[in-house]
């Protein structure tokens, strides 16, 4: 055997005892299990600036206009071609079968795409539906009420049509519970991510110590949803380059947050590599 091939074959056996190359070194860039990029599409690069900042959940307003699904933050930023599928559902797809069935090179979470119906919910979760239909091959689906995980999981927010998204035997798509859901006996495959509004919730943005009773209530809300296999986020955290609002994420970590919200995604992904433990 020439030594070049046994070099390969060993490097190959050492690989396979020693378990996966880490994310940050077979991709290029740390995934990071808390970034969720609030108003993705207003950056530069949709996806592609949170992608390559490690981020795993990415959020894009919708808007059914004319047959598209637009994406926008109003309905007078809409514009033709800018779209679902465009600027996501496509880029998604490509990255998957890029790196053999996964967002990151041989990461093994699933990316969410939140998508917060900003129209009609019905209306507009019909034609994500339909959307959705072509990319199948890469979703988390739930049929007959059981999950088949995907390299994407696409979460409903906004409008949401519960109603109809109940009866659906084949489902492409979660529901984004809020607060008042917990207790209410949703299962996670149906609702695996709950999310509310900080300050409806908090009164404390990072100055000062958080009050013992609010980090008290921040950590029960999580370990109830956690309980029950939802994930949790906040919007409309503080979101200031500054102190205070690391001081919220330093919270929002220690009590176990699943997404992190922010429009600075850098600033982001320089507190958690720095600051939280999973990331280490």
């Amino acid at each position: 055997m020439k030594r070049s091939t046994l070099s390969v074959l060993l490097a190959l056996l050492a690989t396979f005892v020693a378990g996966p190359v880490p994310a940050a070194v077979a991709g290029g860039v740390q995934p990071l299990e808390r970034a969720h990029a609030h108003n993705d599409y207003e950056h530069d690069r949709p996806l592609a600036d949170a992608r390559d900042r490690g981020f795993t959940s990415v959020e894009a307003d919708v808007w059914l206009v004319d047959g598209e699904l637009r994406v926008a933050h109003d309905l007078a930023g809409t514009r033709p071609g800018r779209t679902l599928r465009s600027l996501y559902l496509q880029p998604l797809a490509k990255l998957v079968r890029a790196n053999g069935g996964h967002v990151y090179p041989r990461w093994r979470g699933s990316f969410q795409l939140l998508v917060d119906i900003k129209s009609d919910g019905p209306a507009t979760y019909r034609a994500v539906d339909e959307a959705l239909r072509e990319f199948r091959h890469m979703l988390t689906q739930w049929v007959d009420g059981r999950e088949r995980r995907g390299a994407v999981e696409v979460v409903i927010s906004g409008n949401r049509p519960r109603e109809d998204m109940l009866a659906q035997c084949v489902r492409r798509a979660g529901y984004d519970g809020r607060l008042g859901d917990l207790g209410g006996g949703a299962s996670a495959g149906f609702m695996p991510l709950v999310s509310d509004n900080w300050t409806n919730n908090f009164t404390w943005q990072g100055i000062g110590p958080i009050p013992g009773p609010e980090r008290e209530k921040l950590h029960r809300i999580v370990s109830q949803a956690h309980s029950a296999g939802y994930r949790v986020r906040f919007w409309a955290t503080p979101d200031a380059a500054g102190e205070p609002r690391e001081a919220v994420w330093r919270e929002l970590v220690a009590a176990g947050v699943d997404h992190i919200n922010t429009d600075d995604l850098a600033g982001l992904r320089q507190f958690l590599l720095a600051n939280d433990p999973a990331e280490r």
